[in-house]
């Protein structure tokens, strides 16, 4: 529990940071953190937003590592919100019917119809289930996965 709080309060922080920075409260970047890394997921306009994203998350105390996974924001992109959150959807319904993956251990987000994993799993088999599932969902364009097993 000591560390699930820690991470909510380095995950907080981070996201307060963001808040108070005109340049980036305004996009969607989605903050996690599993045992002091932090994963940073969303798009940006500029490279200016992305190294002020990236340079707020690592002032944050506690933070033992930043990965982000940002996409250049497109004007017209085929795939938005509502097919985001569809592929979403089908992730973690293929997620929750399969008994051998702890489903409420792995988040899904969606950018531009690829689907990156985020969580700690109990095996190297629950990460290669849910890369499968989530490249089984129909319209997911990629899969990357930042799944980790825990020890």
């Amino acid at each position: 529990m000591g560390t699930q709080a820690a991470d909510e309060k380095i995950t907080m922080a981070i996201r307060n940071k963001f808040l108070k920075d005109d340049a980036v409260k305004s996009l969607d970047v989605s903050t996690y953190c599993y045992n002091g890394h932090v994963y940073l997921v969303g798009e940006y306009k500029t490279k200016n937003q992305k190294n002020r994203i990236l340079k707020h998350a690592r002032e944050v105390e506690g933070v033992l590592s930043v990965t982000d996974h940002f996409l250049p924001k497109k004007k017209k992109d085929p795939c938005g919100t509502k097919e985001n959150l569809k592929l979403v959807a089908g992730v973690k319904a293929k997620l929750i019917k399969d008994k051998g993956i702890r489903s409420p251990n792995i988040e899904a987000k969606a950018l531009q119809c690829h689907i990156i994993l985020l969580g700690l799993v109990s095996s190297q088999g629950e990460i290669s289930k849910a890369v499968a599932h989530a490249k089984g969902v129909e319209g997911v364009r990629g899969v990357t996965s930042y799944l980790k097993v825990m020890q």
